[in-house]
């Protein structure tokens, strides 16, 4: 299926026109670009096109600069799910991130980013409950498996699978016939098993729960109601507890 291009922005520290020639720059080279605006004044990259908001990450990141996604999609269009691990001896529980965007009545993105895990094949499911108070175990089964089963089509559910290399990071970029609010509310598990009995102890087992994340122009605070920090400042501690 071909996937439509969408449009997001990402708040980039940027002093010159230089600094807008580099990251503009760095980002045509990647594939799926179709146009990029950058306002100087509020530090604001747009990106037009199909690449994934991961590879634009990285992109402006290879220019020496950081970028946090200020929004994707149009309103209640997108959705954020922080993958941790619940095991006890795990210090940085936060192992991955899963980006979504609908971009089409009945087609949405998914952008699945993890890191430090064992290398090897790892099961992304969508589970039919939110509840992670006991880490994979209580998040119930994979959603719509039943009815998929019973029809004899696809479980949307089952999102597929990434590949972790030996640097412990892997990612993928997929889209699915699914719209943004079927899935707000729900978990996301990423495990080496797609089912069965998860162990919540395992420190290659993630979980997080979807949540609606804002559309493009739908978020500008700069500072933090709830901390009082900077976006910036808000990055730096995503990052120190394991943030993509």
């Amino acid at each position: 299926m071909t996937i439509p291009p969408f449009e997001t922005v990402f708040a980039v520290p940027m002093t010159c026109e230089s600094c807008i020639k580099d990251v503009s720059g760095s980002l045509h080279k990647l594939s799926g670009i179709h146009k990029v605006t950058a306002n100087l004044q509020d530090q604001l990259v747009a990106v037009e096109g199909t690449a994934s908001p991961s590879a634009i990450v990285a992109a402006i990141q290879d220019t020496g600069r950081d970028a946090i996604l200020r929004g994707s999609g149009k309103s209640n269009s997108a959705a954020v799910c922080i993958l941790e691990s619940h095991a006890s001896h795990v210090e940085n529980k936060v192992r991955g991130l899963v980006r979504m965007v609908q971009v089409a009545p009945n087609l949405t993105i998914v952008d699945l980013s993890i890191k430090g895990l064992s290398p090897g094949t790892y099961h992304a499911t969508v589970r039919e409950t939110g509840d992670i108070s006991q880490g994979p175990e209580s998040t119930g089964s994979i959603w719509e498996a039943l009815k998929a089963k019973k029809e004899g089509t696809p479980c949307r559910g089952i999102f597929g699978t990434v590949e972790v290399g030996k640097g412990g990071v892997g990612t993928v970029f997929l889209d699915k016939p699914i719209q943004i609010w079927e899935m707000i509310g729900r978990s996301i598990v990423v495990a080496r098993q797609r089912d069965g009995k998860f162990d919540r102890n395992d420190a290659d087992t993630l979980v997080g729960v979807i949540a609606r994340s804002a559309g493009v122009w739908d978020n500008d605070k700069t500072v933090c109601s709830c901390s009082g920090k900077t976006v910036w400042q808000e990055r730096h501690d995503q990052v120190d507890r394991g943030m993509l």
